[in-house]
């Protein structure tokens, strides 16, 4: 059991990061074009916006609420001593996870329904979406039967984090966790390790100039039932509705 805790908790944050921080660099080195999500929108839209949009709206909402508690566990602390507070803030980020989970979830069923999302798709986005559906839904267990984790994140976690990022891993509190939370951390560790190597790798380079710039202003001009239907025969020849 010693051994098997020292390798996860201690271990594996170690090989995830240096993984992580290689794979990026080398995969932006060699091969830029695919620091991209390689949208698949033009095949199909309605899917990819119901799944799409409340799952970007739950993760960044999630991401930052986890960085928060690391970077600001006194503050997150100072925030929940006031009862209403803590239980606005719990509310809140369970609804986001469970946003999180329903847009994963039509994204998940998009990509194996949908023949030509299923065409452009690699084992990688199947085993990142299955990763990342089974840490929401232990992130959603863990909020439900473990509560108040904004404040026990900030007290267990964050010095865990801290001491792996100093190099003097302590992980004592860690082993001794539900089995639930601590196969939350190990997910997200393996998520981080694998993230150079998916198309979650794009985050990494958001383009932070699209929120200044001008509107975008697109017509289409082709038949959308005839071209998006997937038993369409593919021609050379030039569309006459474009």
């Amino acid at each position: 059991m010693a051994l098997s805790n020292n390798f996860f908790f201690i271990g594996l944050p170690y090989m995830a990061l240096i993984v992580f921080l290689i794979g990026s660099i080398y995969r932006y080195r060699s091969s830029k074009f695919t620091y991209s999500s390689l949208s698949s929108q033009f095949l199909e839209t309605r899917k990819l916006y119901w799944g799409s949009l409340p799952f970007h709206w739950g993760i960044v909402f999630l991401f930052f609420g986890h960085l928060t508690a690391f970077l600001f566990p006194r503050s997150v602390l100072l925030w929940n001593e006031v009862p209403i507070r803590l239980v606005i803030l719990e509310i809140t980020a369970f609804v986001f996870g469970i946003m999180t989970l329903v847009g994963l979830a039509n994204l998940f069923y998009r990509r194996l329904s949908n023949p030509r999302v299923r065409k452009v798709s690699n084992y990688m986005d199947i085993i990142l979406e299955i990763l990342l559906l089974t840490q929401v839904f232990l992130g959603l267990w863990v909020a439900y039967g473990y509560r108040w984790g904004s404040s026990w994140f900030s007290i267990v976690l964050t010095p865990y984090l801290n001491s792996i990022f100093l190099l003097n891993p302590q992980a004592d509190a860690i082993f001794v966790l539900p089995l639930v939370i601590q196969l939350h951390i190990i997910f997200a560790f393996l998520i981080i390790m694998i993230i150079p190597f998916t198309r979650l790798v794009h985050f990494l380079v958001f383009p932070l100039s699209y929120l200044w710039r001008p509107y975008q202003k697109v017509i289409w001009n082709w038949d959308r039932k005839k071209i998006r239907d997937p038993k369409t025969k593919w021609t050379i020849h030039k569309p006459t509705n474009n």
